[in-house]
């Protein structure tokens, strides 16, 4: 772990959507993963910002997008995007196969105005 940047690339990802989504049955719009720690949340746009909520409660500020091809960072301690970082554990981002928003089958019919900007 990088001490100066929270970040530890060996800690692999919690699973292939947001943790919290996916125990109460809910969808995301995008998807975040934790650069200290793995674990994914949703993003601030889905309906329960889940990695909004994992940062204010642990403290950690770093995160990757975990969505496909993407590959940039965010600080939530400074509102910074962060261009680049170091490899993380693999994989990079949710399954390909996986819809955004997702999970398949949870997704309402709605769902565009249900997202927070």
């Amino acid at each position: 772990m990088t001490s100066d940047t929270g970040i530890d690339p060996s800690v692999p990802p919690s699973g292939t959507g947001c943790v919290e989504c996916d125990a109460a049955g809910g969808w995301w719009f995008h998807l975040r993963r934790c650069a200290a720690c793995g674990h994914v949340g949703c993003c601030d746009s889905s309906p329960g910002q889940h990695a909004t909520g994992h940062y204010k409660a642990t403290g950690h500020p770093v995160v990757q997008s975990f969505e496909p091809g993407e590959d940039w960072f965010w600080d939530y301690s400074t509102d910074e995007i962060l261009p680049s970082g170091p490899e993380l554990a693999p994989p990079a981002g949710r399954p390909e196969d996986q819809p955004s928003p997702g999970p398949a089958g949870r997704v309402p019919a709605d769902w565009a105005r249900m997202l927070r900007s």
